[in-house]
């Protein structure tokens, strides 16, 4: 298939590119390079270098033979930001997804993979957690996110375009071979952080909240590889050629405390990675762990990478031969 990316220099659509031409796609890559990285796109992939706010530049994009599918990674990711700068966030998060939809759809493009998040669950009933959970976005971030899914509910309704919304919970990790990886600038996910107190980047790693009602007082999280995450992708964008569009929650369906993610970082990396706990956020439910169960059944994927400690080892090698990202490779 000839496919569009957007946020393709990024840490998943860079992954999900590079799997998407190893498999023998046509893939164009459209970002603006604000957050994302030239070197992470792999070089069999074409790169345009625009922004989805300008909707000319867009249309552009769409110039030469037909895409038979969009992968929509393009937004600004932040849960704290969004909530410090609201109006960013419900501007350019969902101006940039409304100007891909209509040019998407005037050009009768017929697959969409939504990249979503599981921050559209901030008050879930049941853990782990499924498709059918009610959704209460939990920032503005995860609001953004929940407009992108209803906006695809009318353009499927309006226009036939069938799309699958792939809901992550935690990604991490780097490509197996070490050459991609994760590089945020700042960063706010816990396991490059932690990696970043090995590499003598940060004094330590600070623990918001040991007085959980968990095992060991820490949030308990699912984190899942963003090798994992890439296969689902070509997963879902097969299963469209069915007709019927889909919805998927993506994890290892296996939680982890914070102090394990730690625990398990000193023995990958050898370093001691002193810890200090500090106060609890705002915001931050005791437990998150998805329920996969629904894509495993209909698609048959699993996640690889179901280990910690070989999620952490790949980041680990990532990290440590790109102590300073993308700005070491040459």
């Amino acid at each position: 298939m000839r496919l569009l990316v957007t946020g393709g220099a990024g840490y998943i659509g860079s992954h999900v590119t590079r799997l998407l031409v190893e498999q023998g796609h046509e893939v164009a890559v459209f970002d603006s390079l604000t957050a994302g990285h030239r070197a992470a796109v792999d070089v069999r992939a074409q790169l345009i270098v625009g922004d989805l706010l300008d909707k000319e530049a867009v249309q552009r994009a769409f110039a030469g033979a037909p895409y038979d599918g969009i992968l929509h990674f393009a937004s600004h990711i932040m849960v704290g930001e969004s909530m410090e700068r609201p109006f960013k966030y419900l501007h350019d998060n969902v101006l940039a997804t409304m100007n891909l939809l209509e040019v998407a759809t005037a050009h009768k493009v017929e697959r969409f993979i939504l990249s979503s998040t599981a921050n559209l669950f901030d008050a879930p009933q049941r853990i782990p957690i499924n498709e059918d959970e009610p959704l209460i976005p939990g920032s503005v971030y995860g609001e953004t996110k929940f407009w992108g899914e209803r906006m695809l509910h009318w353009m499927e309704r309006l226009y036939g375009l069938r799309y699958a919304c792939l809901r992550y919970f935690n990604a991490c990790g780097a490509h197996p071979d070490g050459t991609i990886g994760e590089d945020h600038h700042p960063e706010t996910h816990l396991i490059p952080l932690v990696l970043q107190v090995a590499l003598g980047q940060r004094d330590h790693i600070t623990i918001y909240g040991d007085d959980y009602d968990t095992p060991d007082g820490t949030c308990i999280r699912d984190y899942v590889h963003v090798m994992d995450l890439a296969s689902a992708h070509l997963l879902a964008l097969q299963a469209l050629e069915d007709g019927r569009s889909r919805v998927y929650n993506l994890g290892s369906g296996s939680g982890y405390s914070v102090r394990q993610v730690i625990e398990a970082a000193r023995k990958v990396t050898g370093h001691p990675i002193p810890a200090v706990v500090g106060p609890r956020r705002a915001g931050d439910l005791p437990v998150l762990v998805a329920d996969s169960q629904r894509i495993q059944r209909e698609l048959g994927w699993e996640a690889e990478f179901d280990d910690l400690e070989k999620i952490i080892a790949s980041a680990w090698r990532w990290h440590k031969t790109h102590p300073n990202g993308y700005a070491d490779r040459v």
